[in-house]
């Protein structure tokens, strides 16, 4: 069972602007939706409402909000969600950076695309920090879905 974020960074580890992403890259997506697919998504509310409140198809959604909604799975926090997810079933959490900075401590792994578009706008989140002397940095490698994009997966270290 794979715990993991798995998000798309700038330069800049942006990872958003004005609750959307500030690129279109297709490649991407279509991995996202690959190595997601038949898992359990975790997600913030900005996150959840960005996706115009339409679950992930083949996934089981989890929010965590204060706010419920009647349409999707709502928690009151990340260890409420986690608890929730299916045993035996892939876990990823997708954002926004509240919920990627709360699930550094459960991550097995941090699946990183890396997108060459600059975003500087003050507005912007960004992923957390990854301390690599808890996170193994993996190589860096050519995206298999889009040419002009890169890979690397962080593995926590033992």
């Amino acid at each position: 069972m794979t715990i993991g974020s798995i998000a798309a960074v700038s330069p800049e580890w942006v990872i958003g602007l004005h609750n959307d992403v500030p690129w279109k890259h297709p490649g991407d997506y279509r991995r996202f939706k690959r190595v997601t697919l038949g898992s359990t998504v975790v997600m913030g509310r900005l996150t959840w409402e960005s996706m115009k409140r339409k679950p992930l198809p083949g996934r089981r959604n989890l929010v965590v909000t204060h706010t419920p909604d009647a349409s999707i799975e709502c928690f009151p926090d990340l260890q409420a969600a986690l608890a929730a997810a299916l045993p035996g079933t892939d876990v990823w959490f997708i954002g926004g950076a509240r919920i990627y900075e709360e699930a550094m401590s459960h991550v097995d792994l941090l699946d990183i695309t890396f997108v060459p578009d600059h975003v500087t706008d003050p507005a912007a989140v960004h992923f957390p920090h990854i301390d690599e002397a808890i996170f193994d940095p993996g190589p860096l490698i050519p995206h298999e879905d889009e040419p002009g994009l890169s890979r690397r997966v962080y593995r926590r270290r033992r």
